[in-house]
């Protein structure tokens, strides 16, 4: 099984939706591979409007906390992508590679239809990398 990892800077609202599109769609078609995400200064809390979007389309982010990224954590990771949040691999608290970023906006402070946005960026590019691991 192999294992991506999503980081973003607070793990609050765009790794966290990542990871949790990125299982839904695994556990779906049955591919090998599950998602983890975490945050170099990891937050509080999931921001309520990614928590919002995402019971929109069936997925329960009950349970999802912040993480922070440790070295452990990013040594687990097949693939890192970071979410286009200012994460820099020297800035880390874990030496990571880069697998790519995906230079999304954060959904903090924004409007419920501009997380939404994000949400169906996120929910394509999911698709894009699966496409192009699986080629399904």
């Amino acid at each position: 099984m192999k294992t991506v990892l999503y980081v973003c800077v607070h793990n609050a609202g765009r790794s966290q939706i990542a990871e949790a599109i990125t299982n839904r769609l695994t556990s779906e078609r049955g591919l090998q591979i599950s998602a983890l995400s975490a945050g170099t200064v990891a937050g509080e809390k999931i921001n309520s409007a990614a928590i919002a979007v995402m019971e929109e389309i069936g997925i329960s982010m009950a349970g999802h906390k912040p993480k922070q990224l440790t070295q452990d954590i990013a040594d687990r990771a097949d693939f890192i992508i970071t979410m286009g949040c200012g994460v820099e691999a020297d800035a880390c608290p874990a030496r990571i590679h880069l697998s790519e970023d995906w230079g999304l906006d954060d959904p903090k402070g924004q409007s419920i239809d501009k997380v939404r946005a994000i949400r169906d960026q996120i929910t394509t590019k999911v698709e894009a990398f699966l496409l192009s691991i699986y080629g399904s």
